[in-house]
């Protein structure tokens, strides 16, 4: 009896001996309400760290054998995880610097805009240029753009300039204009208009895409500490909104080597897929260096080239098949030519660098199509470095019907901003007339076709708050809750796919799909923890959940009330 006791122990010892230890994770999060974005596991209450990759999402009695004597524990109390949120269309420095310069987001009416800038100009020393960005006129009445005329009563001595919120407009004072030389027979450039009065033929002070730039070249250059600090402010702000990924669109290698520098010195946590500026000496630099993919622990990767085919609706200088309905004399313009895109695209697809076009109108939209269909014939498969490329429309505002099943068919992307829908609501009717609207903004029409739309919020155009994000694609509707005649409200989306879209589906846009945008054991451990269930609550409420937490690579990069 003895000598079998004796036995059973050994062998008892030896099975224990043989159990795999379950080693202890850095972090762990309990009692959570956690959507994981995984169809083969749905919900879970508890997800395990180590290092910077998840090893465990279950139940919390389960997570309990990860919690070691050096593990830290939060509690959540029930609060909302998702896959850590991608803004999958965000200009970095851009927001930095709208924190850095005068800010005229939210001014009401021309008067109001006009106090803004003086009392920036009456701080200015004389001759000092006075610069912002983000005024929209929609809502002033009337809705018309500023003039020179307008800034030279408040500004007659210091130029000024300043950006519409959407990028491609800009108005500046007389001031301005006769640094830049500009006058009434200085012609358009390619790309951009200098907007005139009709009765004198002057220069009004607008000026349209690539005419901005004949005045902004006289800008005195932005100094090293400033471009540091704007991307400072804009990953401080980003993290804090629950972002932990930005993808980048545009741009130079300039602001790579800040995000190096940045990186290295553990200033930002932020993870950021950066696109560089085409045509020109910053895409050539790609196309001839090739990638850089998952640098500092999968924190910076630059593999896309940014161009723009057009401008925007609210500037009327994105390109429509049939002129504007609130301006029978433009039809809008394109603003790069085909014998300098398909070259560039194929050489692209030879090299295997991601492509994502700027394209707001219908046209402009079909001549992109065109473009990468024809790349596509030029280049087979079996001749490209990487066979599915994944070029992106970014922006696929207005589609003409008849394009919309091309996406899918062609293998491209159309990356989209669902706050642009509920911002342009307000005039977008009036510049494309009712029936236009049917291809505008249709999320749900592009689904239902095979596409995947990534999500972002084009900051800082618009105000770069997921919240606002989710909201816009789920309600289609303003945030007073307004949809305006004619508004298509069953090309919203579920708060699944809206989900995907700042998840999942933006990081198969970045080739991350095995790395992250879902909450499973072997990814990135990238959460965001909100402070309301967004896949719940009323729409309303969704505008007022606030990020709580924020963790990329099992690192806390935020953490609130």
């Amino acid at each position: 009896m003895k000598i079998l006791l004796a036995s059973l122990g050994i062998l008892l010892l030896s099975l224990l001996s043989a159990t795999p230890r379950t080693e202890s994770a850095d972090l762990v999060l309990k009692n959570g309400n956690i959507y994981t974005v995984n169809d083969k596991q749905a919900r879970a209450e508890a997800v395990a760290v180590k290092g910077d990759r998840i090893v465990f999402v279950g139940s919390n009695a389960a997570a309990q054998r990860y919690v070691g004597t050096n593990t830290r524990v939060v509690d959540l109390h029930g609060q909302t995880v998702v896959p850590g949120l991608t803004d999958a269309h965000h200009h970095l420095s851009g927001v930095g610097f709208r924190e850095m310069t005068l800010n005229l987001e939210g001014v009401t009416s021309l008067e109001d805009f006009l106090a803004k800038v003086k009392a920036r100009v009456d701080r200015a020393k004389p001759g000092e240029w006075v610069t912002g960005r983000g005024w929209i006129e929609t809502f002033w009445q009337p809705p018309v753009f500023p003039t020179r005329w307008d800034l030279d009563k408040i500004a007659p001595n210091n130029p000024v300039i300043l950006g519409r919120a959407d990028g491609h407009g800009t108005v500046v004072n007389s001031a301005a204009l006769k640094i830049a030389g500009v006058g009434k027979d200085t012609p358009n450039p390619f790309g951009g208009e200098i907007s005139k009065d009709k009765q004198s033929g002057e220069p009004n002070g607008m000026l349209l895409d690539a005419a901005q730039n004949l005045v902004g070249r006289h800008l005195p250059p932005t100094s090293a500490a400033d471009a540091e600090q704007a991307v400072i402010l804009g990953v401080k702000r980003d993290v804090e909104l629950g972002w932990c990924q930005v993808q980048d669109p545009g741009g130079s290698y300039d602001e790579v080597e800040i995000f190096k520098k940045l990186y290295s010195e553990g200033k930002i946590k932020l993870r950021i897929y950066k696109a560089l500026s085409g045509p020109g000496k910053e895409a050539q630099r790609l196309l001839r260096e090739g990638p850089i993919v998952g640098a500092y622990a999968n924190h910076l990767t630059v593999r896309s080239i940014k161009l723009y085919a057009d401008g925007s609706l609210g500037s009327r200088s994105a390109a429509l098949l049939k002129p504007y309905s609130d301006a029978p004399d433009t039809s809008g313009f394109l603003t790069i030519k085909e014998g300098v895109l398909v070259p560039l695209l194929v050489e692209a697809l030879r090299k295997g660098i991601q492509i994502e076009t700027h394209a707001i109108g219908d046209h402009a939209n079909r001549f992109i199509l065109d473009a990468y269909e024809r790349a596509f014939k030029l280049v087979p498969p079996a001749q490209r470095k990487v066979r599915e490329p994944r070029w992106r429309d970014e922006h696929s505002q207005i589609i003409n019907p008849a394009d919309i099943p091309r996406f899918a068919a062609l293998g491209i992307i159309p990356s989209m901003q669902p706050s642009h829908a509920i911002g342009d609501l307000h005039f977008a009717p009036s510049r494309l007339g009712i029936e236009r609207l049917a291809g505008a903004y249709a999320w749900q029409s592009l689904l239902k076709a095979g596409s995947i739309i990534p999500g972002g919020s084009d900051a800082p155009v618009e105000r770069g708050e997921p919240m606002i994000e989710f909201y816009a694609a789920v309600a289609r509707k303003d945030m007073k809750g307004f949809s305006g005649e004619g508004w298509h409200p069953e090309e919203a989306v579920t708060r699944e796919q809206a989900l995907k879209m700042f998840t999942k589906w933006a990081a198969y846009a970045a080739f991350e799909e095995k790395l992250r945008g879902t909450i499973e054991v072997g990814k990135l451990a990238d959460f965001t923890v909100l402070s309301a269930d967004i896949m719940k609550i009323p729409e309303p409420e969704i505008l007022k959940t606030h990020c709580v937490m924020t963790i990329i690579g099992g690192e806390m990069a935020y953490e609130g009330k």
